[in-house]
Formats: C-alpha cells, sequence, structure tokens
C-alpha cells in the first residue's frame, strides 16, 4: 500500500486508490459532479494547499525563475503545515499509506516546482509509503 503523488486531470493508475486534490481552488469550469469522472479528485482538501498569499509568492517565483524566492516558498509552506490541522492530515496520510492506496495531487505540471514537492518529502519524513 502507498500514496502516489499525481498531477491532477491525468489518467488515475489501476491501483491508485482515492484521489485527494490538495489545492486551494477547485477545477475552473468542470461540474463538481465530474470531478472525479474527469480524474482530478475524490475529495477536496485544501488545507493541505499553501494559502492564498504563497500561492502568488510561488506563482511569482516560478515567472522570474527565482530560486531563492522558491526556496522562500518552500520555508514558508512547511512552516504553514506545521499547525496542528495540516499536521494531523499529513500523520493521518502517512498512517493510512500503510493499509491502502491512495493519492495526493495539483495541478501543476512539474512537480519539482509545485507544493505536491513538499508534501512529498514532509510524508516522508512521516515514515509514508511513497510511490516513486
Amino acid at each position: 500500500m502507498a500514496i502516489r503523488i499525481v498531477r491532477l486531470g491525468t489518467p488515475r493508475a489501476a491501483d491508485e486508490g482515492l484521489r485527494l486534490g490538495t489545492v486551494r481552488r477547485p477545477p475552473r469550469g468542470v461540474p463538481k459532479a465530474e470531478f472525479a469522472s474527469r480524474d482530478f479528485y475524490d475529495l477536496w482538501l485544501p488545507a493541505l494547499s499553501p494559502s492564498a498569499d504563497l500561492v502568488k509568492q510561488a506563482q511569482a517565483a516560478l515567472a522570474d525563475a527565482d530560486a531563492r524566492e522558491w526556496a522562500r516558498f518552500v520555508s514558508r509552506f512547511r512552516a504553514e503545515m506545521k499547525q496542528p490541522e495540516a499536521g494531523q492530515l499529513l500523520d493521518l496520510l502517512a498512517a493510512l499509506s500503510n493499509r491502502t492506496n491512495l493519492a495526493v495531487g495539483c495541478y501543476c505540471e512539474d512537480e519539482s516546482r509545485c507544493h505536491r514537492s513538499v508534501l512529498r518529502e514532509l510524508l516522508q519524513e512521516r515514515d509514508a509509503e511513497i510511490v516513486g
């Protein structure tokens, strides 16, 4: 059993399990009833997404290809994930990864410049089983 880190909207793996959307906003122009069937997510979990201010910071860092600004984003996002609600959710997902398959994702094309890369690290630090 394990957690798969995915890009939302991409085809699901056969054994992926429940797909969790760790995004600030639902997909635009997609009816809520179609989120799962269009491979976005089964359950929306915005508590594991960056705050609106951090999303803006990350977008600016990516637009300018600014490595130092990206590092600041990562640091600030990690601080947000230390809040009790986020920490408890990460602990839960790590524990579930040892019992069932599930997926955590975001819309970003490049995982290395997406908060899901940080979620991968945070889950690994909690001894989660991670695919890939």
